[in-house]
This record gives structure tokens, C-alpha cells and sequence, in this order.
């Protein structure tokens, strides 16, 4: 009889709903404080996740929630890789 797996949660930052891990776009900050777009989600550092909508990201920008969650200056590019992910995968 085979198991049904449980799907990894991720809390959207700007619009703070659950969505699956995957369907989500992760922001990491490393410990030199460098901080990139993680598609894979696998890079070591603090993360925080946004909903791979433009809205969640336009909110994350008005809200600055990323700024809060990464305790770091977040960069005008960071937001336009977001963006760039975004259209490139829909």
C-alpha cells in the first residue's frame, strides 16, 4: 500500500498565505550578508519565501518584508530577477 508523502508548507512573506515549496520562489541571505534569488532552493542562509505571482512580489516591495525577514538592504535587482523568474516560467 503506498504512503501518501507529506508536501513541504512555505508561508509567503507579502501575502502571508501557505502555498508548497515548490510553487514558491525563495530569497536567501548568505552569512556575508550577499543576498540572491535561490530558485532551487537549496542554498545555505537565511531564506524567506514570495509566491511566484508579480502581486507578491510588488507587496513584498511596498511592504519591504523582505528587508524585515533578511535583516539586510534588499537590492532594486533582486526584485527585477523575481520578476524575470516569474515571466520566464509562465
Amino acid at each position: 500500500m503506498p504512503t501518501n508523502r507529506k508536501v513541504p508548507l512555505r508561508r509567503c512573506v507579502a501575502t502571508n498565505e501557505m502555498h508548497p515549496k515548490k510553487e514558491m520562489i525563495r530569497v536567501v541571505r548568505s552569512k556575508e550578508g550577499e543576498v540572491s534569488v535561490d530558485v532551487t532552493g537549496k542554498k545555505s542562509g537565511r531564506g524567506a519565501y514570495v509566491s511566484k505571482t508579480e502581486y507578491a512580489v510588488n507587496e513584498a516591495k511596498r511592504k519591504n518584508v523582505l528587508k524585515h525577514q533578511l535583516e539586510v538592504e534588499i537590492p532594486e535587482q533582486i526584485y527585477e530577477d523575481l520578476l524575470a523568474v516569474i515571466r520566464k516560467e509562465s
